[in-house]
């Protein structure tokens, strides 16, 4: 199983509820490209944040580069953390006595109103696990990570769930070679794209799902990447693609778009 490295990411917790062997790997690019060489027999990415909207290079690269199938979603809650080094403190830590917090850019971005509010001054790291080990051995600074990094790097919390929206989540996808069954609680998702010269397209294909009564959970427009105006469309519907009613929506797409690739049919997961 491939996942965004280093260990102690969200990536890292993500395929950490998954069964295998976990390797890491340093971005969404090598993870994808390391399942269709056969390196790993599985990649998770994360594809959409709550409060950062969608992951652009994921969708781009399955727009454009990579032919994987979707074979399972995750949802996994983004709590982030302050951690130090308990080790270099005699007493009790005081928070104000934290000057420096070193982490993601998303991560710090999410935890403005905390840090702002303790006078911290933030720094950039590439992770926020690359952040929790970089804090080893230093005092009067802090990193903003996972609970599994602090773990694994000897680090303490000493304050939880610092983000400013406590309702933050991230869904992943699990990408591979193979199709996944019709389990009876399934979501497919494709992209498109439509014909220079049809105005209302978007309309008319929205309409044969509202036609056949099938609920679309996502919609989301990428630059085509061809010139300004032009778009792929990707979206997110109930049901899987061997089900008649879905198969015979999808023929009926494809005649009426220039591009339709199958993304995937996979096991829907609510989000919480």
């Amino acid at each position: 199983m491939a996942f965004l490295g280093p260990k102690g990411t969200f990536s890292h917790e993500a395929a950490s509820i998954l069964e295998g062997e976990l390797v890491s790997y340093c971005s969404i690019p090598s993870v994808m490209s390391s399942v269709v060489t056969g390196e790993c027999c599985k990649g998770i990415v994360p594809i959409e944040n709550s409060i950062e909207g969608p992951v652009g290079l994921t969708l781009d690269l399955l727009a454009h580069k990579i032919n994987l199938n979707i074979e399972r979603e995750l949802i996994i809650p983004i709590n982030h953390n302050l951690l130090v080094d308990e080790d270099n403190y005699d007493n009790i830590i005081d928070i104000n006595t934290i000057k420096d917090v070193y982490s993601h850019s998303q991560a710090l971005a999410q935890c403005q109103n905390y840090l702002e509010n303790h006078n911290m001054k933030t720094h950039f790291t590439l992770s926020t696990a690359a952040a929790a080990k970089s804090i080893k051995g230093k005092i009067g600074v802090g990193a903003i990570g996972t609970l599994k990094a602090a773990e694994l790097y000897g680090l303490k919390a000493i304050d939880k769930n610092i983000q400013d929206i406590k309702n933050n989540q991230t869904r992943f996808i699990v990408l591979s070679k193979d199709q996944t069954e019709i389990s009876g609680n399934d979501k497919t998702s494709i992209l498109f794209s439509l014909f220079d010269d049809n105005p209302g397209g978007l309309h008319d294909i929205l309409g044969i799902f509202a036609k056949n009564n099938i609920n679309l959970t996502k919609i989301e427009s990428r630059p085509s990447k061809e010139g300004l105006g032009k778009y792929i469309f990707f979206v997110d519907f109930e049901g899987h693609k061997n089900e008649d009613i879905v198969e015979n929506i999808l023929n009926t797409i494809e005649e009426k778009v220039s591009y339709l690739k199958i993304l995937g049919s996979y096991p829907k997961v609510n989000f919480g």
